[in-house]
């Protein structure tokens, strides 16, 4: 071959070849325009990272216990106490509940302007393990009910508070949660460090499971890990029914009622639960379509989950297959993220949401490496609703009883992890160019991780006076 064609193919650079091709959306430019890297180290100048331990206080900031309240609007008002009584427990369990209040706090302090898809809600407690389509076990985060494009900070600075409650809790001394909360901050910084250094591809699957505890030294960790590794592995569909449900005279299966947290339901609201699983099967993947084809829906219960969550409407599905073997579904509300309010005010503008389970859904999707096979959507009686196996194999560790030890081993791994799900969807070269080598940064969120526990402990002690004197209503011990 000759002629100009010919050198336009084979251009020491490439640059000719792409050249001749048209611009697709959805592909980077080539030539890359500027140094990602350097772009991030500008925003120093914008944003010092020093100025991440900003807290300060705001007049017009909601009432703790008034902030409760309303976000129990719209849920069902005979399990809102319930939900009051698990946040009264202790702060660490305030946190766990009050996404948006911390939203709104969160929204008043520095951030960068570089966006990803966040957890919206990533305390310590919303990592854990839980199966894959092959049965393997796989950890990450768990819980997507906030999931949002906002500021990478607010997730990091949401895990590091959380990891000073639970050490607090614990009964870690001050020191120990501060370094908790530091280390989470540094595997985070380190970890996206590496991300940006790596090719594209290896770095969206990279640290895989195996290699976390080495990754983020966390080996004063690892027998916690397994324990929970094996209660996992118990964890199932089977296990579940076969505590919950009974033998019906037909030779099926029911649910046995167990309130407050399982109760059977009329029948016209288990019809319209299970209805909706034929437009669920749409959101799927087709391939998925011939294992759930094998599987007869049986019976829908009620069932009361979390803490955050607690009054939303969940169900509980079951399906068998031809011998009898069965498969839970989880069919739970999805509410708007609580995070939307506050976005515009740190300076991200919320686009009109389609379905809110679609946005769970996709946004899990965005942060994980491997996600649950059945993840879906759906609606129920005008009501949006995620869709997702129950009990496949989930386990988690509980950080408010770790040993002192452990705890900053837990928080680098989940600082990591946390890393890994933003760069999927934010480029880990800008926010490693921000973060860069030195502990700046860590240093910076301990502090406003340390400030903010103790703003939480505060807000808790409110919300206990004021179950004591009658303002709210709450239910202990459900």
């Amino acid at each position: 071959m000759t002629g100009a064609g010919a050198d336009a193919v084979s251009g020491p650079s490439g640059e000719e070849t792409v050249a001749r091709l048209p611009r697709i959306s959805g592909f980077a430019q080539w030539p890359p325009r500027g140094s990602a890297k350097d772009e991030g180290k500008a925003l120093r100048e914008r944003v010092p990272r020093e100025a991440h331990r900003t807290l300060e206080a705001d007049a017009a900031r909601p009432d703790a216990v008034d902030a409760v309240a309303e976000s129990n609007a719209g849920r069902i008002p005979g399990l809102t106490p319930i939900r009051v009584g698990r946040m009264a427990a202790t702060p660490f369990a305030f946190l766990r509940g009050s996404a948006g209040l911390m939203a709104y706090d969160l929204a008043r302090t520095p951030v960068t302007g570089v966006g990803a898809q966040i957890c919206g809600d990533a305390h310590a407690a919303n990592f854990g393990l839980y199966g894959d389509a092959r049965g393997g076990l796989v950890i990450d985060l768990n819980d997507f009910d906030e999931t949002a494009h906002g500021p990478w900070e607010w997730d990091l600075k949401r895990l590091a508070t959380s990891l000073v409650l639970a050490g607090r809790e614990a009964g870690a001394d001050e020191d120990t949660c501060r370094a908790a909360a530091r280390d989470t901050v540094g595997a985070y910084r380190r970890t996206m460090r590496l991300l940006a250094r790596l090719p594209a591809l290896d770095a969206w699957n990279a640290i895989a499971d195996e290699e976390l505890v080495s990754h983020t030294d966390a080996h004063d960790l690892l027998g916690t890990l397994e324990r929970v590794a094996e209660k996992a592995r118990a964890n199932t569909s089977g296990r579940f029914a076969a505590k919950s449900t009974e033998r019906t005279p037909e030779g099926g299966r029911r649910f046995v009622d167990a309130p407050p947290v399982l109760r059977r339901v009329p029948d016209a609201e288990a019809a319209a639960v299970a209805g909706s699983l034929e437009s669920y099967l749409t959101t799927l993947s087709e391939d998925r379509l011939p294992l759930l084809a094998r599987h007869a829906v049986h019976d829908v219960a009620f069932r009361v989950v979390g803490t955050g969550s607690v009054g939303t409407r969940s169900y509980v599905v079951l399906l068998l297959d031809h011998r009898g073997e069965p498969l839970v579904l989880q069919v739970k509300e999805a509410r708007p993220s609580a995070l939307l309010p506050h976005l515009p005010e740190a300076g991200f503008p919320v686009a009109a949401v389609e379905h809110e389970g679609r946005r769970v859904v996709l946004g899990q999707k965005r942060m994980q490496v491997v996600s649950d096979s059945l993840l879906g959507w759906t609606t129920v009686d005008g009501r949006p609703f995620q869709v997702r196996q129950f009990r496949n194999r989930k386990g988690s560790v509980d950080p408010a009883a770790l040993a002192a030890d452990q705890l900053d081993d837990y928080g680098r791994m989940t600082g990591a992890l946390l890393a890994r799900a933003h760069s999927h969807s934010a480029d880990p070269r800008v926010i490693a160019g921000y973060c860069g080598k030195n502990e700046e940064l860590d240093e910076a969120v301990a502090a406003f991780s340390v400030a903010y526990a103790d703003l939480t402990e505060a807000d808790h002690a409110r919300l206990l006076a004021a179950v004591r004197s009658g303002r709210i209503a709450a239910e202990a011990g459900v």
